[in-house]
């Protein structure tokens, strides 16, 4: 493991930012973050008894945390919304409102660090822009907090193991927002391809897409993606990360090889980042994977074929209205649960009994070792690539 210090991307590109989040707000001010804290000693995680319930605080109020996480925290069972970090005083006060957060337990950029001294949180959910998801998973792990991270987990495996390092040193517990992990037709496909219910799984087909719209490029939430140096990449790194888990989760096994090639349409809008992408991924069992992910289309499917049968998810990565089905007929699963509610409840679970996320640091960290193989197969011109 790569413990080499992390460098948090610079100020000037955090700056940028909050100054887009601003837009709309009344010119509301907006901190930048602090520098990273790089090998500061840090304070030793609290346990939680099974009769308290998990508190946790959102690091970035913006689209995802308002439409899905906030309400999720409303359903869960052992967690509970105890804190909020963001730079818009606006939402703050909103958000304060709404849940009910005290004012001590409400931080900008400037003031996380001191989350550290506030035995309310337990828990950091880092729901920010992909770059800032390495530093400010450290800084969460040196205040002595465990970490949810969402997808992708960071831009480079570098910084994935940097995180990974820094919450182990720290004594913190680490996972990522895989919510599908925790969708009764996603946990089904798991037992149908692992256990070879169907026979080995021979060939599968998984595709996420969604297009983005020329009017919706200057919303905070879409503009951002646009933005290589705080995305890291455009639809692979946001929704084509669901057909590698599919296609790692269904097999039960890590790819060896891609090949991979993109195709931009509309360069105008997606000049920095990866508009379309059709890649193959090779496993040690003999399953081959063709997967697709645009900004270009709308496409959401997992399918598999087995030598025996065969079973899809269709609609398959949304937040509800999931369903599945087999050469057998439907799968009949509950297609609306909350899967940010089960999945922080789980993580809540695992800090209880002290034991490890089913999805951890390590597994964020083989997605992103997939996408730099999948983005080094297209700068080689569709080449083959080992993993």
């Amino acid at each position: 493991m790569d413990d080499a210090p992390f460098l948090a991307p610079d100020a000037s590109t955090r700056r940028q930012f909050l100054k887009t989040l601003s837009r709309g707000m009344g010119g509301a001010a907006l901190a930048a973050s602090a520098p990273p804290l790089v090998g500061r000693a840090a304070a030793p995680a609290e346990t939680v008894p099974d009769e308290e319930t998990v508190g946790v605080a959102l690091v970035g109020l913006g689209n995802y945390a308002t439409g899905q996480l906030g309400p999720a925290l409303q359903e869960t069972t052992t967690c509970e919304l105890r804190g909020l970090v963001t730079g818009t005083p606006a939402k703050a006060e909103a958000w304060k409102k709404k849940y009910g957060v005290p004012d001590e337990n409400v931080y900008d950029y400037d003031t996380f660090d001191r989350i550290a001294d506030n035995d309310d949180i337990d828990v950091i959910y880092v729901v920010l822009p992909n770059s800032m998801h390495a530093e400010y998973t450290i800084r969460a792990a040196e205040a002595g907090k465990h970490v949810i991270c969402e997808k992708p987990m960071a831009t480079s495996v570098r910084e994935c193991k940097a995180m990974i390092a820094a919450c182990e040193r720290a004594g913190v517990k680490l996972s990522i927002g895989y919510r599908l992990h925790f969708e009764p037709h996603h946990q089904r496909v798991m037992t149908l391809g692992q256990d070879e219910v169907f026979g080995p799984v021979t060939v599968m087909q998984n595709g996420f897409g969604f297009r983005i719209s020329e009017d919706a490029t200057d919303q905070p939430h879409i503009e951002w993606r646009l933005d290589e140096e705080m995305a890291g990449g455009g639809a692979l790194m946001d929704v084509g990360i669901y057909a590698i888990q599919g296609a790692r989760y269904v097999t039960g096994e890590e790819p060896v090889a891609v090949t991979a090639h993109e195709y931009k349409t509309r360069p105008e809008i997606f000049d920095e980042v990866d508009e379309t992408i059709f890649f193959q991924l090779e496993f040690p069992g003999g399953t081959v994977v063709d997967g697709s992910t645009s900004y270009n289309g709308s496409f959401n499917r997992l399918y598999a074929t087995a030598t025996d049968g065969w079973f899809e998810v269709s609609p398959s990565y949304g937040y509800g209205g999931v369903q599945g089905r087999t050469h057998e007929g439907p799968m009949d699963l509950p297609r609306d649960v909350n899967q940010q509610a089960r999945q922080m409840d789980a993580f809540a679970e695992c800090i209880r009994q002290d034991r490890p996320s089913r999805v951890t640091g390590e597994e964020g960290l083989r997605d992103l070792e997939v996408i730099e193989a999948i983005y080094a197969s297209i700068e080689a011109g569709g080449r083959r690539v080992e993993i």
